[in-house]
């Protein structure tokens, strides 16, 4: 029986190590709120009522204009015969037209400069080019791509995010970095990671996962492995304003314009869910 059970968590630890929750939950100008479940995209009305906005994608980043357009990704796996992947980008518009972006290709979407769900107010793009050395660059809506900064100490980039003004944050390995658009690096806060039997099912590279502002600039980051939503302030003051009770635990969110938290949480088998804090303190889940 110990063999079996050993080979059965062996099994889903290999498993897992290839995927990972998503990190996609946002809001439109009318309060409609859009996340992801890794199989499709759902739609919270500003009465309650969920529905499918966008069925049979497989997306974990999502991205709302100031149209109110939603854009997403379908990422899918040809299975063990060819051993491929292939991905396209798709755009639901705000009269509920889905589009197709970028056509469906081979491969993971690393080609980031032709899209990517980092952007500013501007409509200025942001992402980790993860070649000998990582740089974070930026691509201007006409096309231009330029590196933001000139110093290149990264050393394991993942989540990212941007502010209105074009402020990049970003986690390195443990800390939360800072990226002035006149290219200025920082690091905001150290060691944000804590450790766990959680760790070892994401693994060590999904212990901080989604990464968001609020209209005073303090970071939110999801501490996945812990459980736990840490706000992280402009001059690096660190306190938890969230805790998700198990098997739930918080990989992405944002703060609405009247001030509630919303997250997007995982469970067991990927079962994902909206829960909403608000400023009162009254929770909800959807």
């Amino acid at each position: 029986m110990k063999k079996i059970l050993t080979a059965v968590v062996l099994s889903f630890l290999c498993a897992t190590a290839f995927a990972h929750p998503g990190v996609g939950i946002v809001m439109d100008s009318r309060g409609n709120v859009f996340y992801t479940d890794l199989k499709q995209v759902w739609k919270i009305s500003l009465d309650g009522k969920k529905s499918i906005a966008v069925p049979n994608v497989h997306t974990h980043e999502l991205y709302i204009d100031a149209e109110d357009n939603l854009y997403g990704e379908h990422l899918w796996y040809e299975g063990e015969t060819v051993d491929k992947w292939g991905h396209r980008v798709w755009c639901l518009k705000a009269d509920e037209t889905l589009l197709q972006i970028i056509p469906p290709r081979e491969g993971f979407r690393e080609d980031y400069k032709d899209f990517f769900f980092v952007r500013d107010r501007a409509g200025n793009m942001y992402w980790a080019d993860r070649g000998e050395q990582i740089v974070i660059r930026k691509r201007t809506p006409d096309g231009a791509i330029t590196d933001l900064c000139k110093t290149h100490d990264f050393r394991d980039v993942r989540w990212i995010t941007a502010s209105a003004e074009g402020t990049v944050y970003f986690t390195d390995d443990d800390d939360l970095r800072r990226v002035t658009p006149n290219g200025a690096v920082s690091t905001i806060a150290r060691d944000l990671k804590e450790r766990s039997f959680f760790e070892r099912i994401w693994g060590d590279q999904h212990n901080l996962m989604g990464l968001w502002l609020d209209a005073k600039d303090n970071v939110y980051i999801t501490v996945n492995s812990a459980r736990k939503v840490k706000r992280v302030s402009r001059d690096g003051k660190v306190e938890v304003v969230a805790r998700s009770s198990a098997p739930w635990s918080p990989t992405g969110g944002f703060v609405a314009s009247n001030g509630d938290l919303w997250l997007l949480e995982y469970g067991g088998s990927f079962a994902a869910r909206a829960r909403r804090i608000s400023r009162d303190g009254a929770e909800k889940t959807f």
